[in-house]
């Protein structure tokens, strides 16, 4: 099986991009019903429930705008704000349920980028994919420093949700904090017109830190100014090397490297430490960052991944997982987990212009209209389907978080290989921020994608330890989550993890008096609900169990405590409960 994969893995990387299919919209309207079904890019909310509004707007112009948040204020209408990519998994961007709820799709709404290089500075409308910012800055001898791995995100949804990269220097990883102004529609009183549009920056302190990460929760983002630099390279070469000494060594590799990052792989005792480095723009390199999991796959790669995965979940096959983790590691490896240092990768380190470097997603783009590649997670599929868990850390209590994931690898290092298959424990660095939002102190992020059944009913192989895990991260470490990614329940208590969450409320009611950006999904995910109680809930994280009833009991999978963090409450497979 491992053979077969990586020969279809070498295929599927040479002719990535060939008659690829560009992920579907996000927004489907039938015609004949009433309403709109919203659904993130894939495919599945993590309860499973859809979004329906009343109807979709596509504005292109803040006039446009004005005029939706206006006719809404004025009618007590809920609105909900969403992007053409729809790539957050929490359902910040969920309209609230009935008849007066209406998305408004920035999709259209993409025209303009205005680059002021006396200033560095660059200003685009909300709706303008990260993608074509870049390179219209790049193109002007110009570089942004901070972006997401992902290009498929809007510069709104990016703002909106603390997207970041990997950065202890400077103003850090997150863009957020490379924003020098934002306007919004907002409502407004009835003599203003009941709408009008703020012009925030720095000199309104308040609104301005709010609207920095505002989780589309205070009105219409309108455009987005960023402050950029003189353009330059980046130099990245990827260290494979042992985990021993990971717990002390994260801290002088982040301060070593102006974008590194470090990739952990807990069953293979492997870590990898991106040394990735400014050099100058006249830098000798034209490489590119074409990362691997988000190259366009062979969909019979991605069913035949997918298909291997189910089997071996099935068959409680540790030793398949561990063997399927060992075939990707080691491509990785060997195709420096796609960068080219033109064509191919062919020696390190691998130099390219920034905006070559620091984002990725050629899944995202298509040369024709024939089904032959997709992106591996393409719910049209039948691919990959996964959960993406992120927690922040304050970096001080970092250190004690691997010393525990250790002693839990050591008891049965296979109980690591599901997420290993996936893209291992990815660590990245973000500075505090001044947002409200954003993360107080200077931080870790912990990314980990792990294995979802097709079925919310279906328990997965190890999910007690991938469960220990998470909840070793939000509940013993107090991490905070990432807000579009993660699992309800590491929502919970989440206003407690920001000393700014009071200032943020002080403002959205200041700029949002009626709540029209408001929805039960938004106050559920923001004041931090306890989770769910029902049969099975803790399957998906709806819940934290306390009884067997929230695991499967009848398939085998009780509630029990963890192993190394004893207060966790996890569904493992055992004879009983009492095991």
């Amino acid at each position: 099986m491992a053979y077969r994969i990586i020969v279809l893995l070498i295929i599927s990387s040479a002719v990535a991009n060939i008659y690829a299919i560009p992920p579907a919209s996000p927004i489907k309207c039938t015609t004949g019903t009433t309403g709109c079904t919203l659904q993130n890019s894939y495919g599945v909310w993590g309860d499973r429930k859809d979004c329906i509004a009343s109807k979709v707007i596509y504005p292109t112009t803040q006039d446009q705008l004005l005029t939706i948040v206006a006719d809404a204020t004025k009618n007590k209408l809920k609105l909900k704000v969403v992007s053409k990519f729809s790539h957050t998994i929490p359902k910040f961007a969920c309209p609230a349920n009935g008849d007066s709820s209406i998305i408004v799709s920035t999709e259209n709404y993409n025209s303009n980028i205005d680059i002021n290089v006396g200033e560095l500075t660059v200003t685009a409308d909300a709706g303008v994919s990260l993608r074509a910012l870049i390179n219209k800055v790049e193109d002007a001898g110009l570089s942004l420093v901070a972006a997401p791995y992902w290009e498929g995100v809007s510069v709104g949804g990016l703002i909106s949700t603390g997207a970041h990269g990997s950065s202890w220097w400077g103003n850090g990883g997150s863009v957020h904090d490379h924003v020098v102004k934002i306007d919004m529609v907002v409502p407004a009183k009835q003599s203003e017109g009941f709408a009008k549009a703020l012009h925030l920056d720095a000199t309104n302190d308040q609104l301005f830190n709010a609207a920095k990460a505002s989780l589309g929760t205070l009105g219409i983002i309108s455009k987005v100014k960023l402050k950029l630099e003189n353009g330059f390279k980046r130099s990245i070469t990827f260290n494979f090397t042992d985990d021993i000494a990971l717990e002390d060594a994260f801290t002088s590799h982040a301060k070593a490297h102006e974008f590194g990052d470090i990739t952990w792989y807990p069953s293979k005792h492997t870590a990898v430490y991106r040394h990735d480095d400014r050099v100058s723009i006249n830098t000798k390199g034209d490489g590119t960052n074409d990362f691997l999991g988000f190259q366009s796959n062979l969909i019979v790669v991605a069913k035949s991944t997918r298909a291997s995965e189910k089997s071996l979940e099935k068959t409680k096959n540790m030793k398949g997982k561990c063997a399927m983790a060992s075939t990707f590691i080691g491509y990785k490896k060997l195709v420096a987990n796609g960068l080219k240092n033109n064509l191919i990768f062919t020696r390190y380190p691998v130099i390219g212009r920034q905006g070559k470097m620091q984002t990725s997603g050629s899944c995202l783009y298509s040369s024709s209209s024939d089904i032959v590649n997709a992106c591996a997670w393409d719910p049209r599929i039948g691919g990959l389907f996964f959960y993406e868990s992120t927690a922040i850390f304050s970096a001080d209590t970092f250190k004690d978080f691997i010393r525990d994931v250790k002693k839990l690898r050591d008891l049965n290092p296979n109980n690591f290989c599901g997420v290993d298959i996936y893209n291992g424990l990815l660590i990245r660095f973000i500075k505090a921020s001044t947002a409200y939002l954003g993360q107080p102190m200077d931080s870790v992020v912990v990314d980990f994608n792990y294995y979802r059944a097709d079925e919310a009913t279906t328990p997965r192989l190890n999910q007690d330890v991938m469960e220990e895990v998470e909840q070793m991260a939000f509940f013993k470490y107090n991490a905070r989550p990432h807000w579009a990614k993660n699992r309800k329940i590491a929502f919970s208590k989440v206003q407690k993890r920001y000393k700014n969450f009071d200032s943020f409320m002080a403002a959205k009611t200041k700029m949002d008096p009626q709540n029209i950006f408001s929805s039960e999904w938004t106050d559920e995910l923001l004041f931090g609900s306890k989770g769910e109680d029902y049969d099975g809930c803790a399957l998906e994280g709806e819940c934290v169990c306390s009884e067997d009833r929230h695991c499967s009991p009848t398939n085998g999978y009780f509630c029990l405590s963890g192993y190394v963090y004893k207060e966790a409450r996890v569904c493992r497979y055992a004879q009983s409960s009492l095991s």
